[in-house]
């Protein structure tokens, strides 16, 4: 398809289908994102992306989800701080709830594999972040996250961002608080179109998503090398507050530990505590 025919959003769409962001940006500096597309597929020597339907691709995706690009007013601005990293476009559902849902996001996270008393300082974070306003975002994984969007949704919407395409959740057995998030003024996204299966880069890209869209992190219990901690240190990154609950000593909050120790989270024992440093 001639370039002059190729839309920005289908070509933006085959573009992030096909590459990292990273790989793209210099040459959208200069070119639109169709013109690039085009480049692209004149330097293909194997052909595969001669064979790739933009158009097409993006119709049958976006009957699953939306995929926004920066030009729409849904767009969160906060991506901007993500850099070369800055995707090209976002996959969505409930897309229209983006921008009052990212004017006050916190992300809430932690362990995958939790104990109650874990479980119930989450619920205890969650619910006073969300009775207080705020938008509580996490991950949708089992734990922590899991509890902090439950909570969350007795008071209000909140926000899933994940690893895999939005056409089925992760874990699967969240298909039904997926739904429900969506379902009842949230939201959900995703950096890649359906049908992409969950990968430790795809985990790894994704913890970054959901911090830039936050100005806030909590990590209420996280294992030092842990996805959680992934999360904790992207928050880092990218200059994004980050508050962790004291571990006092608890070996599965190792990576809390390390964090404060290292003067590179603020102590956050309590809910209340977490509100008066918002």
């Amino acid at each position: 398809m001639p370039s002059s025919a190729l839309s920005e959003r289908a070509a933006r769409a085959a573009l992030s289908a096909n590459f990292a962001p990273e790989q793209i940006n210099a040459d959208l500096a200069q070119h639109s994102p169709a013109e690039v597309w085009e480049q692209r597929v004149r330097r293909d020597n194997t052909g595969r992306l001669a064979q790739y339907r933009p158009e097409a691709e993006l119709s049958n995706a976006q009957l699953t989800c939306r995929f926004l690009i920066p030009c729409d007013p849904q767009w969160p601005a906060r991506l901007t701080d993500l850099g070369p990293a800055t995707p090209l476009g976002l996959w969505a559902r409930g897309h229209e709830h983006l921008p009052k849902l990212t004017t006050s996001t916190i992300v809430v996270t932690g362990n995958r594999a939790a104990g109650p008393q874990t479980i119930a300082r989450a619920r205890e974070f969650a619910g006073a972040l969300a009775e207080t306003g705020h938008t509580v975002a996490a991950s949708l994984a089992y734990g922590v996250d899991t509890a902090a969007h439950e909570a969350a949704l007795l008071i209000g919407p909140t926000l899933a961002v994940l690893p895999r395409g939005l056409d089925q959740a992760h874990p699967h057995t969240h298909a039904q608080l997926l739904k429900t998030i969506t379902g009842d003024g949230g939201a959900a996204v995703s950096l890649y179109r359906p049908g992409t299966v969950p990968s430790g880069a795809t985990l790894q890209a994704s913890a970054r998503l959901l911090v830039a869209l936050a100005h806030t992190v909590i990590l209420i219990e996280a294992l030092d090398h842990s996805q959680a901690l992934r999360t904790a240190e992207a928050a880092i990154a990218l200059n994004r507050s980050l508050l962790a609950v004291p571990s006092d000593g608890a070996i599965r909050s190792d990576g809390n530990a390390r964090l404060l120790d290292e003067r590179l989270a603020l102590p956050c024992p309590t809910a209340a505590r977490a509100l008066e440093l918002l």
